[in-house]
């Protein structure tokens, strides 16, 4: 079994971070889908226009199955841990547009970051559905995404060499580069959140102890009721300030 099996099946095994996971997937498809729609507006292409909507109207319909049973997940198992710091890009999903601004960018690029974005989610799906064995009903749910990823796999390809034949694979080399970069930011944080997290951790229980063994020192020092108000200060103490 590969490392990457064993980080899936880890992360999978417990059905409150597999609710969690979800619920973060049906936000990222139900975002996607949104861009989608903004990209079919713009496009003067009426077959571009048609496939975006389609392949919106199959983001939304995602992101319903994904909420759907993490909920259901969640109700069946109420009182879980919440999802580990830094195991998000472990289980990145599908990214959609990437955060691209869809005014900005041309249909060349649009396409081709939608074609890399739908690959990367037909591998990583079909290794969270072998990772859920356990789990008929919600490996089910990504079967069923993944058959619809490879039409979006296939379609944003087709459609992409129909409008830029000659630059085709500059697109896709360009959109290979920054989804990297990202790649390379969101790991980056992911690292950084779990430094933190130690670092935090390692203060709690170094620095917090002293402080508490003081404080209890200095209360068994304190004598018990009321303290005599000394005569110097006696004739200042009558007005509230």
């Amino acid at each position: 079994m590969s490392l990457r099996s064993l980080i899936q099946g880890w992360i999978w095994a417990h059905p409150h971070r597999r609710a969690l996971t979800l619920l973060r997937f049906a936000e990222v498809e139900a975002d996607g889908g949104r861009d989608l729609v903004r990209a079919a507006e713009l496009t003067n292409d009426l077959v571009l226009r048609r496939l975006f909507l389609a392949h919106a109207n199959d983001e939304q319909r995602h992101a319903k199955l994904f909420r759907e049973r993490g909920l259901q997940l969640l109700w069946e198992n109420p009182a879980g841990r919440s999802d580990l710091p830094g195991t998000a890009w472990a289980t990145p999903g599908e990214r959609g547009l990437d955060d691209l601004r869809v005014e900005r960018e041309t249909e060349g690029a649009l396409l081709a970051f939608l074609h890399l974005s739908e690959s990367a989610a037909a591998r990583d799906f079909a290794a969270y559905a072998r990772a859920l064995d356990r789990d008929p009903d919600t490996r089910a749910v990504f079967e069923t995404v993944l058959h619809d990823e490879t039409f979006h796999m296939n379609y944003t390809r087709i459609q992409l060499q129909r409008l830029a034949p000659q630059s085709h694979g500059q697109l896709l080399w360009k959109a290979r580069a920054s989804r990297l970069w990202k790649a390379y930011l969101r790991l980056a944080g992911a690292v950084a959140e779990l430094f933190a997290t130690a670092i935090l951790t390692l203060q709690y229980y170094i620095l917090v102890p002293p402080f508490a063994l003081f404080a209890k020192r200095a209360a068994r020092r304190a004598p018990e009721g009321w303290t005599p108000v000394p005569a110097r200060l006696n004739g200042r103490l009558q007005g509230q300030y």
